[in-house]
């Protein structure tokens, strides 16, 4: 459908009796503003899938076109974490080209499950340089298996696929190496027991390898530095698997410690079984992510950065008619943005291929991903509502690196609003409006009208969602992203509006721009 019919259908949803809000926006940035990284909004692969999602003996240009639409909008394209599950389950052997694999059988539970086993070679790290210039990469090394040569072999390959000429001139960065994933889940796993695995033994088996890639130059002060420890629980616990955890215990006291830079937390707003209704909360957003204000703080206080490593809607791949409709679109929107006026510096979504929360389905598809079952024709590469998120994100946050953010104060329980300045000057707001709307409830779409404290006229892009329901037919600022290609089509649409009277949709986020310092 025609992007421009799109939202000429969408205005006549427009309830002419909207409640009106009134919202306060700063003039000026607040002191305690974080600053927001362009990459706020980055992507986790799940590690045995890597070859698909980079492409092999030529970029997956699906895939790079996708981010470039981001980083043209931020000028940064976002950064990656390589590794999860399959991380703990791979091994180095330099017979290997690219990977080989040793698949899992799909299940209705787990249409697209990762591999029980992943044996790669040099050209598994090598392929990075097919990402955007600028791309800044973080990969993950078997811990699991406490093998050292393991660990040994594949950061060599890591450290020496990204010394090299290709990927100098590629502009692709290794930031740093993560020892493995979700460690404090290991009791089960081979060997692994609560009685023998506690914090005390995962820092020196940690210790031990990290000492071994330091001692190597693969980590060092002047190039890659450590990302760790990669949680997959949330404590504040003095003891444990928690940040005082690892500081009580000593880990950043080794000169490896000391190269740990990056705090990274694993995070999911549900489980599998989540239903939409209960995941578009704006009060859920917020219990989920302020509970993890103390270790912000703390990490903060030892010098660290704290990202969210791993993170997504829910967890185990997402949850069906959940974290793949129009409706995770709002989500992932209000939650990265929020985790952004905590002083959250990234937020890597998880990907793979075929999981129901992708924000980018950078293949083509031949089992459903809700079920597993055979698909009656292949389904080609193509964006999910999360994506369109991003964009909008992105364009919130724009290319000036220096913009900052904070929360505006909306009561209404189900509408989230945020302002970002640059250099302290009012530039933007984004508003999202949580309320689902599904078409087929047969009941007008809702909409609010929202009165800033501003004056004159603003300009303003709309991320249109046919229905809190529907997987296809999002639309950001006029422009269609579902396409072959994964670049835009349809001319960009940007609307004039009183910056007292802006018609926000139910199921529906909007980006603001202030003209002329906004009014004030």
């Amino acid at each position: 459908m025609n992007p421009k019919l799109l939202c000429l259908i969408l205005l006549a949803f427009v309830n002419v009796h909207a409640q009106t809000i009134t919202v306060s926006v700063p003039s000026s940035a607040p002191t305690a503003a974080p600053t927001l990284k362009p990459s706020l909004f980055s992507l986790s692969i799940e590690q045995d899938y890597w070859p698909d999602w980079a492409g092999t003996t030529e970029p997956n240009t699906f895939f790079v076109n996708t981010l470039e639409n981001l980083k043209n909008r931020t000028g940064e394209p976002p950064w990656f974490r390589i590794g999860a599950n399959s991380q703990d389950r791979t091994d180095f052997n330099p017979a290997v080209q690219y990977s080989e694999t040793v698949p899992v059988a799909p299940s209705v539970a787990s249409p697209y499950p990762e591999a029980s086993e992943v044996i790669v070679g040099d050209g598994f790290y090598q392929i990075a340089e097919n990402l955007p210039c600028g791309t800044n990469v973080v990969w993950g090394v078997n811990l699991l298996t406490n093998n050292m040569t393991a660990a040994f072999l594949e950061a060599q390959s890591i450290y020496e696929a990204f010394s090299s000429p290709a990927m100098v001139a590629a502009g692709v960065t290794l930031d740093s190496i993560e020892i493995g994933n979700e460690p404090d889940l290991y009791p089960g796993k081979l060997n692994y027991t609560s009685t023998n695995w506690n914090v005390s033994a995962y820092i020196a088996q940690w210790t031990r390898i990290a000492t071994n890639l330091t001692n190597s130059g693969f980590v060092s002060s002047e190039g890659a530095k450590f990302l760790g420890p990669s949680w997959a629980g949330v404590s504040n616990a003095a003891k444990g698997f928690t940040p005082r955890g690892i500081i009580n215990g000593g880990m950043l006291s080794s000169p490896a410690g000391q190269l740990l830079r990056t705090y990274s937390d694993h995070h999911y707003q549900c489980g599998p079984g989540e239903i939409l209704s209960d995941l578009v909360v704006k009060a859920n957003v917020r219990s989920n992510l302020t509970q993890l204000k103390p270790a912000i703080s703390l990490i903060h206080s030892m010098g660290l950065d704290y990202v969210l490593g791993e993170t997504g809607s829910c967890w185990g791949h997402g949850a069906v008619n959940t974290s793949n409709v129009g409706g995770a679109a709002i989500w992932t929107l209000d939650y990265t943005l929020f985790a952004g006026t905590l002083n959250i510096s990234r937020l890597f979504f998880h990907q793979g291929v075929g999981f129901k929360y992708n924000a980018i389905q950078p293949v083509t598809l031949t089992r459903s991903i809700l079920d597993g079952s055979p698909l009656s024709s292949p389904l080609p590469p193509h964006v999910q509502p999360p994506y369109h998120a991003a964009l909008v994100a992105a364009e919130a946050i724009g290319t000036s690196g220096v913009t900052t953010i904070v929360e505006l104060d909306i009561d209404d329980a189900a509408v989230s609003g945020y302002a970002f300045f640059e250099n302290g000057v009012l530039k933007r707001a984004v508003l999202i409006n949580l309320t689902l709307f599904f078409a087929a409830s047969g009941a007008a779409r809702g909409s609010k009208t929202i009165a800033l404290s501003v004056t004159g006229t603003v300009q303003i892009k709309r991320l249109f969602i046919p229905s809190a329901d529907a997987t296809t037919g999002l639309v950001w600022a006029g422009q269609s992203f579902d396409t072959e290609d994964g670049l835009a089509c349809g001319d960009a649409v940007e609307e004039t509006a009183s910056a007292d009277s802006i018609v926000l949709n139910d199921t529906e986020a909007l980006l603001v721009t202030f003209l002329d310092n906004g009014g004030y």
